[in-house]
């Protein structure tokens, strides 16, 4: 780097170069964040659309109830009486 003192117009100079360079990148940032916001609004479109469809058929044609197991006889124990 170079450590002489500059002068007030190279300083303006250097400012203003500084200034340009953070509106293109804040443009470029801007622009960035507005595709990636566009991405994701298609995806969670896509991503409903696929529920939904899911969801009406599965209104459409219910699973069938599972057969409960039939519980076993109980015996009953007698009790010895004295």
């Amino acid at each position: 780097m170079n450590d002489e003192p500059k002068s007030p117009a190279e300083m303006k100079e250097l400012r203003l170069h500084r200034k340009r360079t953070q509106e293109v990148e804040g443009i470029k940032a801007m622009a960035e964040i507005a595709a990636s916001d566009i991405a994701i609004r298609k995806r969670t479109e896509k991503l409903r659309a696929l529920r939904l469809a899911k969801e009406a058929e599965d209104l459409a044609n219910p699973p069938e109830p599972k057969a409960k197991p039939k519980a076993k006889a109980k015996v009953a124990k007698k009790a010895d009486v004295k």
